[in-house]
């Protein structure tokens, strides 16, 4: 299990690599066959970034769960690209975090992450 992240200002990629997992930056033409948890950004007002829904077209299937950026200052668009995501793959939403998320942002996406790596390993 890894994380894919996508980060446009460098907060996500932050988080990504301050979680427990090994992670990877979604670059163009990147593919995933394993099963991952998806750290994106929100972007304009609400919006999944291109990268990232270019990004799940190909390995979407592979997604177990999705965890979004945001900042609080926007709102009901508050790290909605992950709702957005998590409605359209059927995947849980884990965690909103504000910006590179804080030490118990983290935490809280370990163990999330952890307890759903059990689960769907048994």
């Amino acid at each position: 299990m890894i994380v894919a992240y996508h980060s446009l200002t460098g907060n996500v990629r932050r988080f990504a690599e301050r979680t427990a997992f090994p992670s990877v930056q979604i670059t163009p033409g990147l593919r995933v066959e394993e099963p991952f948890v998806l750290v994106t950004p929100t972007v304009g007002f609400g919006r999944v970034p291109d990268q990232v829904a270019a990004f799940l077209a190909g390995s979407g299937r592979h997604m177990i769960a999705v965890a979004a950026s945001g900042n609080r200052n926007f709102s009901s668009a508050y790290a909605a690209a992950g709702d957005h995501i998590s409605g359209y793959y059927g995947v849980p939403l884990l965690l909103r975090f504000e910006l590179a998320g804080t030490d118990e942002d983290v935490r809280k996406f370990n163990e999330a992450v952890t307890a759903l790596f059990r689960a769907i390993s048994n």
